[in-house]
């Protein structure tokens, strides 16, 4: 069996660091699982997660020119809970208090249809301002070129 990209295969962890865990696949090959790639939730340590020589499911992610493999145990976990959560809620419910954050905010204004462009010279005309604002309020207090002095 070739590894190849999106495949899920079994391995073995044959050792773990500080930023994954190299599994053993078939053919004798090693792939790495980096730590962002162990599980859902934040990985301080992967051996809360991982033990060596653990038997497990992986997704292949990629193979580069040199033969290195990237492996992912996370991407496996969240396709069983897409498959089981269409039929745990079989009728959608509405979600209240949801909000559609693409109408408010300071740079958005409610303009969805405003270009890129648009937006950034907003962006930086308030940028321009506030730091205009805040020289002005600091040079005063510290004797910058804006402060009196008396002779």
């Amino acid at each position: 069996m070739s590894i190849e990209v999106g495949s899920v295969v079994e391995g073995v962890v044959t050792g773990i660091t500080n930023f994954g865990a190299f599994v053993e696949l078939p053919e004798g090959k090693v792939g790495l699982v980096h730590i962002s790639e162990v599980a859902d939730v934040y990985v301080k340590d992967v051996h809360d997660f991982l033990k060596e020589r653990d038997q497990i499911k992986v997704k292949v992610l990629s193979v580069d020119e040199r033969g290195k493999i990237g492996l992912s145990i996370k991407q496996l976990q969240e396709k069983k809970e897409e498959a089981a959560q269409p039929a745990q809620n079989s009728s959608p419910r509405p979600q209240y208090g949801a909000r559609d954050f693409r109408k408010q905010g300071r740079y958005g204004g409610g303009n969805l249809s405003a270009s890129f462009e648009d937006k950034l010279s907003k962006f930086l005309k308030d940028s321009d301002e506030r730091l205009t604002d805040l020289r002005r309020k600091t040079d005063s207090k510290r004797g910058g070129r804006g402060s009196r002095r008396s002779d």
